[in-house]
């Protein structure tokens, strides 16, 4: 055979070869569409057999058409829906996909007492930022990192994070001060870099004095923009294209750049943590034990073969506890000042209350914390209004059947909609007023135990709750003690939006500050 010839065999079969591949590729997406088709198919129509579908979807983009008028307006038809099938129903965002809202604490509370895993068309979207910690792993992984944590939250460490709490909050009070009497502030923005340095002393051991020094505000920054393009993505079509696509897109790119930020603010504290505790002596290591932070925990817990965790899975705890530590914090605490903004008469029993324990101290203590009872009421009314994570979202790994004996089929999708439930009149009564005597123990005995839920229930529930509620006691006592706050009423009444935790949507939420 000639070379010319031989060259042209050669190149044929390659040719061929390539179109075999080609076409082999194409089969296999065939396939797995096919599969994927099918497999909503199956569920859709299950569903269908049991629960309703609320009129109005359209034939493509399902109830998601309802989101062109605006999230407020989204909003309001969704409390509608959970009113008027006051146990599920289906919500459809496209022509085969949908996912089964449940809006009774019956129902809730079926879910809520399985560990069933994140849904993670929604929650594999914040992998690049917080990896595999709590909030998004699931199965043995989820089990084994989520009991080497929890000891990072015994009453016994929580204890000295009250003075590092009332520190961070008297910070930014000074910082208030410099503004004059009848200020209006954006309340979101002094709370987030106050809860992030909270965070930084409690957990990291870090006193960076981030709330004077305005380069920590990058920090928030990137977080803001990580949250604005998440929700971005999770609302529009590009939720189900690749990775490969959104990651080479602006916002995929901007995403990525946010994320980076973050990841080197965790690493450079962690790497430092580690040469610190290498270069403590035994003694020394003993003795700081008794006064262990949250890295501290993270960076010597061993599981049961004596193994400890990963470079990278401390990582994605530091990010996960950062973000939900201070971000969620800050969301519940804005809204709690907010609302005793709206309704002074409830502002100055908390002041009075928070007078009488504190006698003029600047400290809040451990001790002090059982006695600001109508303080906690007021708090827990706040987050059943704005709780600071709206809705949850979880993908059935077995079979579920609930209380009626309706079963729902593995790998569907569950929403949990806690702000609708909190304002579901099926289940309080009169959700729209601000009540904080629903929660004095007489109501709060009678109520359904899984009626109220800012912070989850069952298995998969809020590890880091007792921190939150700890200080959110404190700043609110040492704020009120120093400040009168009333509505800014020259700006629009703020308007709350889902990202990923509740704010406020532009301008903000502004309240002016009197200095008493």
């Amino acid at each position: 055979m000639s070379t010319g010839n031989l060259r042209q065999t050669v190149h044929s079969n390659i040719v061929t070869a390539a179109g075999l591949c080609l076409l082999a590729v194409f089969v296999a997406l065939l396939l797995k569409i096919a599969f994927i088709v099918q497999r909503k198919l199956r569920v859709l129509r299950a569903l269908k057999k049991d629960f309703p579908v609320p009129p109005g979807a359209h034939w493509l983009l399902g109830h998601l058409v309802f989101l062109a008028n605006g999230e407020r307006e989204f909003f309001r038809f969704e409390k509608e829906w959970a009113i008027l099938y006051p146990h599920a129903h289906i919500f459809k965002h496209g022509p085969l996909d949908c996912i089964l809202s449940v809006n009774h604490p019956d129902y809730i509370k079926t879910v809520l007492q399985r560990p069933d895993k994140k849904d993670e068309r929604l929650y594999g979207l914040l992998r690049p930022w917080l990896g595999d910690g709590l909030l998004t792993t699931s199965g043995a992984k989820w089990f084994r990192n989520r009991r080497l944590l929890t000891p990072g939250f015994h009453f016994e460490v929580l204890r000295p994070y009250v003075k590092l709490f009332s520190d961070s909050t008297n910070v930014m009070l000074e910082n208030w001060e410099e503004f004059g009497a009848g200020a209006s502030i954006d309340v979101f923005q002094h709370v987030s870099l106050m809860t992030l340095d909270s965070m930084l002393k409690c957990a990291l051991s870090q006193n960076t004095g981030c709330q004077k020094r305005k380069k920590f505000n990058s920090y928030i920054s990137a977080i803001n923009e990580i949250s604005e393009l998440f929700m971005a993505r999770a609302l529009s079509i590009m939720a189900i294209v690749s990775d490969f696509v959104y990651n080479n897109s602006s916002a995929g790119k901007r995403y990525k750049k946010a994320c980076n930020e973050v990841h080197q603010f965790s690493e450079k504290i962690i790497q430092q943590r580690k040469q610190d505790l290498d270069n403590l002596s035994t003694t020394e290591t003993t003795r700081r034990q008794k006064y262990l932070d949250f890295l501290d925990i993270l960076l010597m817990a061993k599981d049961e073969d004596g193994n400890g965790l990963t470079n990278t899975e401390i990582r994605d705890e530091v990010d996960t506890f950062m973000f939900e530590g201070h971000d969620t914090t800050a969301s519940g605490l804005a809204w709690t000042l907010y609302c005793l903004a709206r309704h002074p008469g409830h502002q100055e029993k908390c002041r009075k209350e928070a007078q009488e324990v504190l006698q003029g101290r600047t400290d809040v203590t451990w001790e002090d914390l059982p006695s600001m009872k109508y303080i906690t009421m007021c708090i827990k009314e706040s987050l059943r209004i704005y709780p600071p994570v709206p809705k949850i979202l979880r993908e059935l790994e077995e079979p579920l059947t609930f209380p009626d004996g309706k079963t729902v089929q593995k790998g569907t999708t569950v929403f949990i909609g806690l702000q609708l439930m909190h304002l579901n009149p099926n289940v309080w009564e009169r959700p729209e007023e601000y009540d904080p005597l629903r929660f004095s123990p007489k109501n709060s005995s009678s109520r359904h135990p899984y009626a109220f839920l800012p912070f989850s229930a069952g298995q998969r529930n809020c590890i880091g709750q007792h921190f939150a509620m700890n200080e959110l006691k404190t700043a609110v006592a040492l704020i009120l003690q120093r400040f009168r706050l009333t509505p800014d009423d020259s700006l629009q009444e703020p308007v709350p939006v889902h990202k990923i935790v509740l704010r406020a949507d532009s301008p903000g939420l502004f309240l002016k500050i009197n200095p008493l």
